[in-house]
């Protein structure tokens, strides 16, 4: 005669096996603690019907900052450092001016001096008259060879890994998650959709002039230099009005260029949620706040306890830093 499994212990067993899936941790790279719970419960909350803080699926919106908070940005800004390599190899004719030759030189103290008038100073040299297709395949080869002068990883190995799962997870939650960003819109949109899949259409950042042209041949669309579209600070919530049109249920930054878009997320109506990292681990990274010229954490760390923001604090809430280098 054959044996058989009774009923009760098949579905015990069952049961046994589906549990560890039911509980698998979707922040293995967060620390245990406040931050790491607020953020579980947030989206929980949010995502199931029924509940008083329930969210449509298509009012699930969550913005991210990217310098600073999806990837590394010290001791410059990655796309800075692009244009600096960029500009050395420049031929002298192009090298007119004072900042662009101090660029030439890697004098970082005076491009930085030169704000943003300085930084469209700059991007006349590399980021204008050249169509946005060969711009991008610029781009992707530099990424693919340059490495970090302090870390010698490749820069989009520089990723947060705890921001990749913060990403993942939202999205396997029905959130729909967009970059906003004072990065230049055609460099972040050659890598981000590897890097962090989200979708070109879903990435917001600065622009310049873009020209449309047609020989007769094919259509080209090109770089031009021009006003910039700087998208950092207020520019920030009125980029996501544009772009978006729905205010984000979730906003996450790490400089005080990101207060408006957190403030503007926070102010709504509903559950909302405001993150900011706080760049406190000088041993995996680099600790800076206040006094930095690149990231500045200053109104932000004033405004937080009050704007019911969460301070995540990198040192003490990130298990890990980086992924697994390739």
């Amino acid at each position: 005669m054959k044996a058989t499994t009774p009923p009760l212990l098949l579905t015990s067993v069952c049961l046994g096996l589906l549990a560890p899936l039911a509980m698998a941790d979707p922040l293995p790279s967060w620390n245990q603690g406040d931050n790491k719970s607020t953020i579980i419960d947030f989206v929980e909350s949010t995502t199931t019907p029924g509940h008083d803080d329930f969210v449509p699926r298509e009012a699930r919106i969550a913005v991210f900052d990217n310098d600073g908070t999806l990837w590394s940005e010290q001791p410059i800004y990655f796309q800075l450092q692009y244009t600096l390599d960029r500009t050395a190899e420049a031929p002298d004719e192009a090298l007119d001016t004072p900042l662009k030759r101090a660029a030439a030189e890697g004098d970082i103290e005076t491009v930085l001096a030169g704000g943003s008038q300085g930084l469209d100073e700059l991007l006349s040299v590399t980021h204008s008259d050249i169509s946005i297709v060969d711009y991008q395949a610029d781009v992707r080869d530099w990424l693919e060879n340059a490495r970090h002068p302090a870390t010698g990883r490749a820069y989009t190995n520089m990723v947060y890994q705890p921001m990749l799962e913060l990403l993942s997870y939202l999205r396997d939650e029905g959130y729909q998650t967009y970059i906003v960003s004072g990065g230049g819109l055609h460099f972040m949109r050659t890598f981000a959709s590897d890097s962090y899949g989200i979708a070109p259409q879903n990435i917001i950042g600065s622009t310049a002039e873009v020209e449309w042209t047609d020989d007769g041949d094919t259509p080209v669309m090109m770089k031009r230099s021009g006003t910039l579209w700087y998208d950092d600070g207020p520019a920030k919530p009125i980029a996501i009005e544009r772009h978006i049109g729905v205010r984000p249920v979730i906003a996450v930054g790490n400089s005080d260029g990101d207060v408006p878009m957190l403030t503007w997320t926070t102010a709504g109506d509903g559950p909302h949620l405001g993150l900011l990292v706080h760049h406190t681990d000088g041993e995996r990274e680099v600790a800076y706040d206040r006094d930095s010229a690149i990231g500045g954490l200053d109104q932000g760390l004033d405004l937080a306890d009050a704007k019911g923001w969460q301070l995540i604090d990198m040192a003490n809430d990130w298990l890990t830093l980086y992924p697994e280098a390739p």
